[in-house]
């Protein structure tokens, strides 16, 4: 499914700039086609970073839960937008166990 509008709570990946390939969330919508982003981690919700809608490719994943919390003006954590594109930003390798201890032999 290709989303052609951007919507608040989307998630996008850069296609431009030296943050090129990152995970952002769509935390505000502004005129001229500027999309206000962050990752919560190096852009914070006090400052997003604001790109142009042609160098963000849109994804069908959306954070719903974050995205109402903006809608209706309750205050979101940076921690919770972390949270929310950790598994984006940071996959785990294929290898590696759920719980995170490693196969140790003896």
């Amino acid at each position: 499914m290709k989303v052609t509008s951007p919507a608040v709570g989307g998630i996008v990946i850069s296609k431009q700039g030296r943050d090129k390939g990152r995970y952002y969330l769509i935390v505000g919508i502004e005129a001229g086609g500027l999309i206000a982003v962050t990752d919560g981690n190096f852009k914070k919700l006090a400052t997003p970073k604001k790109k142009n809608i042609k160098h963000l490719h849109l994804l069908p994943d959306k954070a719903e839960s974050i995205a109402l919390k903006i809608i209706e003006g309750k205050q979101v954590f940076d921690t919770e937008v972390y949270s929310a594109l950790k598994n984006y930003n940071y996959p785990k390798p294929d290898g590696e166990a759920l719980d995170g201890n490693e196969n140790k032999q003896a």
